[in-house]
């Protein structure tokens, strides 16, 4: 399986008429696909929209030829990186005003993507305990950070 995820991903990057090259990695028996082309923006999307939908196409075909392969993580321009790092850091700062403060601090609804990068960056911190809780009246969570007791 590991070997069609690139092609397959290609062919539809070919179809939507995106000039680009993919890279394969594999990590730690998952499929990574860097994505490199002139026009990241477009194909990124607002906050990440339109990559995350790639991703789940890409998934899906590849799901239907393969039902025991590992799901891939596609990433183009580093965009992936850049926002889990962004996230730690937000993880790190409301963990920090948890601590000063002793409140319970809630971030902004989040995917469950985000929402597990942010319960993983915090999972060792010994004065820290995350929840994921859902908004009232909605389908979205939000990670709420309290004092450990």
């Amino acid at each position: 399986m590991p070997a069609q995820a690139k092609e397959i991903l290609e062919k539809l990057l070919q179809t939507l008429e995106f000039d680009s090259t993919v890279e394969q990695h594999d990590i730690d028996g998952s499929v990574f696909l860097e994505v490199k082309c002139d026009d990241a923006g477009r194909l990124i999307g607002r906050q990440g929209q339109t990559l995350g939908d790639l991703q789940y196409i890409t998934n899906r075909l590849i799901f239907r030829q393969d039902q025991q392969a590992p799901k891939v993580t596609i990433d183009v321009g580093g965009y992936r990186a850049q926002a889990r790092e962004a996230l730690v850091q937000r993880a790190k700062e409301a963990a920090e005003k948890v601590r000063r403060w002793g409140d319970i601090v809630e971030l902004e609804p989040l995917n469950a993507f985000d929402r597990r990068i942010i319960h993983n960056a915090l999972k060792d911190d010994p004065s820290i305990e995350t929840h994921s809780v859902e908004v009232e009246g909605t389908d979205r969570k939000v990670v709420i950070l309290r004092p450990k007791h």
